[in-house]
């Protein structure tokens, strides 16, 4: 459950990133709560990848800050804090994903238990021997995932973190995500599937052309756009 009591974790200010002449995002501002499920909610080419890799120091933006718990949060300090899981990478194709795991749980100091239990929590051993490039795209996303679980980052953002599952898939994953966060680690979600938002995130940022037009839990957003009772499909359409 998030923690806004003593203010936010992470908080956005006056993020803004042009390309040339076109204005990608324009004054964002919203904040990261500790121990929540924040969902980034857009439509294909509403800024949302954008708006992570220059949250999270992968690209330079034109303006703007970021501040952790209070204090400013510089671009090149921000790989302490948070890890960006990326939508549709192939990391190291040509070797074996379980390589791979070994090689990221070394980088941050975890044991060789730690990476057994993230991939028997994702079902990942029958991948292990498999080169990476030879994945599908499910089984490719749950290796993404299992890179981030075996971080230590207290901020894991995720950029379409159900694209590639099923169904079944997409709820085992959602349930993980929620134990992820009861352990202590805060998510922030990129989704451009509102089902899948609406039941797995405790609040929301709304995106629209590069501008946030709403943030809230789904009852907060409701009042925002004047609605009593409706899903967050029709709210995003009401606020944006």
């Amino acid at each position: 459950m998030a923690d806004q009591e003593g203010g936010s974790f992470i908080l956005i200010q006056g993020l803004t990133k042009r390309f040339g002449a076109s204005q990608v995002l324009s004054a964002v501002d919203f904040s990261i709560f500790s121990g929540e499920v924040l969902g980034l909610i857009g439509p294909n080419g509403s800024g949302k990848t954008t708006l992570l890799e220059c949250l999270c120091g992968l690209q330079p933006a034109q303006g703007g800050q970021v501040l952790c718990q209070g204090q400013s949060l510089p671009p090149e300090h921000r790989r302490g804090v948070m890890f960006f899981v990326p939508d549709g990478i192939v990391p190291y194709p040509e070797h074996t994903s379980e390589k791979v795991l070994t090689f990221f749980g070394g980088v941050y100091g975890r044991s060789r238990q730690d990476v057994r239990e993230v991939v028997e929590t994702l079902g990942l051993e029958s991948m292990l021997t498999r080169p990476v490039g030879q994945l599908s795209k499910g089984w490719r996303r749950r290796l993404l995932l299992a890179i981030g679980l075996v971080t230590p980052h207290p901020l894991l953002v995720m950029d379409e973190p159900f694209d590639g599952f099923d169904l079944r898939q997409t709820r085992a994953v959602m349930s993980l995500l929620r134990e992820v966060t009861a352990q202590g680690r805060t998510l922030l979600l990129s989704i451009h599937q509102l089902t899948d938002a609406e039941r797995v995130c405790d609040r929301f940022v709304l995106l629209s052309a590069g501008k946030v037009t709403g943030e809230g839990t789904i009852e907060e957003l409701r009042r925002q756009a004047g609605i009593k009772s409706s899903g967050l499909e029709e709210v995003f359409l009401a606020l944006s």
